[in-house]
């Protein structure tokens, strides 16, 4: 059986059950350990599948991202800690850049003393938050406004970024796998690849239910982040190629 083959075998499998095995591959494919694994490598890197412990997981395809109505309960407590660590990493008087979203919400309610830094964001209910709670200066992109998740994306929003220079960056998303973070919205994408590209460091920050999910735009590469913020749900061994690109790792505990 050639690799091709194999490889539409273990596909077919996944469409079936969230995760199969080695053993199950081994068996069902009749060869190594060895070659199913280089078989997963290929499908990896073509973005189709990703290891867990002692097996593979299919990626899933995310055309719609789910309203802030949704998300800004689920795993509340993992990215209140995430918050948390993300506050350590602001220097004195830094400008900040904070990303829409509820774990960017999590952030800000961490920095509600800060009256040091500036703070940049797209979100409009971070800025309501902000405003009535925190003490620093507080800039609001613009632009095309998201409904779904209350913020402003686009050509806009990224013109405005383009005056700016950053010191931390802070970046969110729902779509994460072993080539980066994507949206399946274009007006997202050009937002944060501005972001990161005005920033002196890029900080992804993002809980592990996120990994395995992609979206039609590539939005930002691994190797544009100096540091991911994640917690111990990552899968090893994605944990392990990151730190391969020189790419700190920071895992909370759940």
């Amino acid at each position: 059986m050639i690799p091709a083959e194999r490889q539409r075998i273990i596909l077919k499998m996944l469409e079936s059950r969230e995760i199969c095995t080695i053993g199950e591959l081994t068996e069902k494919l009749g060869v190594s350990h060895m070659t199913v694994r280089r078989d997963i490598a290929k499908l990896e890197s073509k973005g189709r599948v990703f290891s867990v412990a002692g097996g593979v997981q299919r990626t899933e395809t995310v055309r719609e991202e789910m309203t802030l109505k949704t998300t800004k309960t689920h795993n509340i407590n993992v990215k209140q800690a995430l918050g948390q660590k993300a506050k350590e990493m602001i220097p004195e008087r830094s400008t900040v850049y904070l990303d829409a979203g509820s774990t960017m919400m999590e952030v800000a309610k961490q920095l509600v003393d800060r009256d040091d830094i500036l703070l940049v964001t797209n979100d409009f209910f971070i800025t309501a938050y902000m405003a009535e709670h925190g003490r620093c200066e507080i800039y609001h992109t613009g632009g095309k406004v998201d409904r779904r998740n209350n913020s402003c994306v686009g050509q806009q929003a990224k013109s405005f970024l383009r005056q700016l220079n950053i010191d931390v960056a802070f970046i969110a998303t729902a779509c994460w796998d072993n080539r980066g973070i994507s949206s399946p919205s274009e007006d997202k994408v050009v937002v944060k690849q501005k972001v990161a590209e005005v920033s002196r460091e890029v900080v992804l920050v993002c809980d592990s239910s996120k990994y395995g999910k992609t979206g039609t735009f590539l939005a930002l590469p691994n190797e544009a982040f100096d540091r991911m913020l994640t917690d111990n749900g990552l899968p090893e061994p994605y944990a392990e190629q990151l730190a391969q690109q020189d790419i700190e790792v920071i895992r909370i505990e759940r």
